[in-house]
């Protein structure tokens, strides 16, 4: 029996895991209400989310981890979150648990809850085009419908006869088809000819630790060899700024030093005339904001490691542009350079940007080719990322309430 309020209204649980979830969930909250105007939302949630009166059990940074060796050094404390989480959601009865992305952790709680008769849904499907394709019918066991981000995905899951949507991708409905650099420079107090680089090291402690001062001896590097460069990097979170703020200390302080911001990492992107960025959900955006990008990236060694051992990656490329130019069949020539571990120095991150500095027709290129993948993002679809989600879990809301009458 599911839990509604006198008027009928459901009580909807949300598992949203870090700040991109967090946004995902807000967009997911407003769209739902709109649908369910007296609906009640529980559960895990960041403060954007509660900003729309999500009501959140626990604190969502308890579940902002990544990598192998991070995510075993917590073990302990995640089980017995899960464990709680799990009896309170099943004495609660909610008529859907929505897992957002976090997958190590919310799939097992959602696998749990789908046994217990509850109906479940997971929004943001894991790299199956990446890790090993098998690991899609372990996500079929724990939710009945996975939400998709990314066109390709729920092909792969049709072939192990799993219910998967393409609802879109929501950071393709807040960039603009044609982006305003002089909007954004001006924003930023930049100067409209002076070349541009938005650097984008990671927006976790973590990520710093291992890619902070590479990034920013990169920079330094790219900054002696461009006349008039302006260097800036916007940080994701305080914390994240606090510690930016000790990597730059000892940088000199002159027209080229690095612009330190808080937050803004979107203008940063349009303002600039290349992006140097950790691999992750910001080349997404970066593609979306048609500037040409360098990518790296390092794990720790264990977790990467483990990842070699075990044969984990099924794929060759990394970053999100040059996996979707691929699948979109635009060449199996990479768009964007990667440098991954080992290759992730700031010599080789520095050779790369300046390469792209001093070729206009690339540049060229790869702007033409993020255009044609930010339509294929948004997929013809009719309406936001947030109301096509919402729309296919109210189907599942309202199939399950009349198969109970």
């Amino acid at each position: 029996m599911q839990n509604t309020d006198a008027s009928g209204s459901p009580l909807i649980a949300i598992l949203a895991g870090e700040d991109s979830g967090d946004q995902l969930g807000a967009d997911l909250v407003i769209a739902l209400r709109q649908r369910y105007p007296q609906a009640r939302f529980v559960g895990i949630g960041g403060a954007r989310m509660q900003g729309e009166g999500f009501e959140s059990w626990y604190d969502i940074r308890e579940l902002s981890l990544f990598g192998f060796s991070e995510v075993i050094s917590h073990l302990p404390r995640l089980l017995r979150l899960r464990k709680a989480l799990v009896t309170r959601l099943r004495e609660a009865k909610p008529a859907v648990v929505i897992g957002i992305d976090a997958p190590d952790f919310n799939l097992g709680v959602e696998q749990r809850l789908k046994q217990a008769g509850l109906l479940t849904v997971h929004y943001v499907s894991p790299s199956v085009w990446a890790w090993r394709e098998k690991r899609a019918e372990k996500i079929g066991r724990s939710a009945h419908r996975i939400l998709c981000l990314f066109p390709m995905e729920p092909a792969i899951y049709a072939k192990h006869g799993i219910d998967a949507r393409f609802v879109g991708h929501p950071l393709a409905d807040r960039f603009a088809l044609v982006s305003d650099r002089v909007g954004a420079r001006d924003a930023l107090q930049l100067p409209q000819q002076a070349p541009v680089l938005a650097v984008l090291p990671g927006s976790r402690l973590s990520e710093l630790a291992l890619l902070g001062q590479v990034f920013i001896d990169a920079a330094i590097r790219v900054a002696a060899a461009v006349p008039g460069l302006r260097i800036v990097i916007p940080a994701a979170n305080p914390r994240v700024l606090a510690r930016l703020r000790q990597l730059l200390a000892n940088v000199p302080r002159n027209e080229s030093a690095p612009l330190l911001l808080d937050g803004h990492a979107h203008e940063a992107m349009l303002a600039a005339d290349i992006v140097m960025l950790a691999s992750g959900t910001a080349t997404l955006e970066a593609m979306l904001a048609k500037r040409p990008m360098v990518v790296g990236y390092r794990v720790a060694p264990l977790s990467y490691h483990i990842a070699r051992a075990l044969k984990m990656l099924k794929t060759d490329v990394y970053a999100l542009p040059n996996i979707l130019a691929r699948a979109s069949g635009l060449g199996d020539d990479l768009l964007v350079p990667e440098l991954m571990q080992d290759q992730c120095t700031a010599e080789n991150l520095a050779a790369a940007t300046l390469a792209l500095f001093r070729d206009s027709e690339r540049r060229g290129h790869i702007v033409a080719a993020f255009e044609q993948l930010h339509h294929a993002l948004r997929g013809g679809l009719e309406g936001h990322a947030g109301d096509l989600a919402a729309a296919a879990i109210a189907e599942l809301i309202d199939a399950r309430e009349q198969a109970d009458d």
